[in-house]
């Protein structure tokens, strides 16, 4: 879905038009009773009526130093699986652009904004997934019988360990159950927050991008 169809749903959506109406306003304007079969040149002519008829697309927020905040129903959620593969050594830069660059390669959207429908946004969900799944052994949607493994943190988190620790595995886990308490200050995993999960997450994410560092250094001349 190209981002001028988003915006017309999300005008929809805003002016309050039931599907007869809506159908009904876009026939009057370009002959055609829906934006999929439009022209871009045809949906920017809808689009400045429903402006003119009081349709405001949102203002990007900004953060404190003045950078836009992303924006949209599925930004948040793809902004912590953006973050965890950062954390995992496998996306090299975290800045919302390059998520947003990432976001239109999967769906063809050009901002989280405009992804309005969950099969849009899903692909590029299920991609972000996929990557770190197949990179870094992501767990996503298995505990493995693991009642601490249920947070999408905790996958994240123990993926990371064992790019930290080789050799670690579910049953002999090799120091990590004592680092996630001592980051935390949880009494045992199943008690770890979503708020802990991160801190450890970014912890163990530093820790990772200094061994990619160290592993890509040049060896010194002798």
């Amino acid at each position: 879905m190209s981002s001028s169809i988003a915006a017309i749903h999300v005008a929809k959506k805003q002016l309050g038009l039931d599907d007869d109406t809506y159908r009904a306003k876009l026939a009057r304007i370009t002959g055609k009773s829906s934006a999929k079969e439009m022209t871009e040149a045809e949906r920017q002519q809808v689009l400045t009526v429903f402006r003119n008829e009081g349709f405001a697309p949102a203002r990007a927020a900004r953060r404190a130093d003045g950078r836009q905040k992303l924006t949209g129903k599925y930004a948040k959620k793809l902004q912590a699986l953006w973050i965890a593969a950062w954390n995992l050594g496998i996306v090299r830069d975290r800045d919302d652009k390059a998520l947003v660059a990432f976001v239109k390669r999967q769906t063809g959207i050009d901002h989280t904004r405009f992804l309005v429908f969950a099969d849009d946004a899903n692909r590029a969900i299920e991609a972000l997934k996929s990557w770190t799944r197949r990179e870094a052994g992501v767990s996503y949607g298995n505990t493995n019988g693991y009642e601490w493994l249920a947070a999408d943190g905790a996958k994240v988190a123990w993926a990371q360990w064992r790019i930290l620790t080789p050799g670690a595995g579910l049953i002999v886990r090799k120091g990590f159950d004592s680092e996630v308490l001592r980051l935390t200050g949880a009494t045992m995993l199943q008690a770890v927050t979503g708020k802990g999960w991160q801190a450890v997450m970014n912890r163990f994410g530093e820790q990772i991008r200094k061994q990619k560092v160290s592993a890509n250094r040049p060896e010194p001349a002798t």
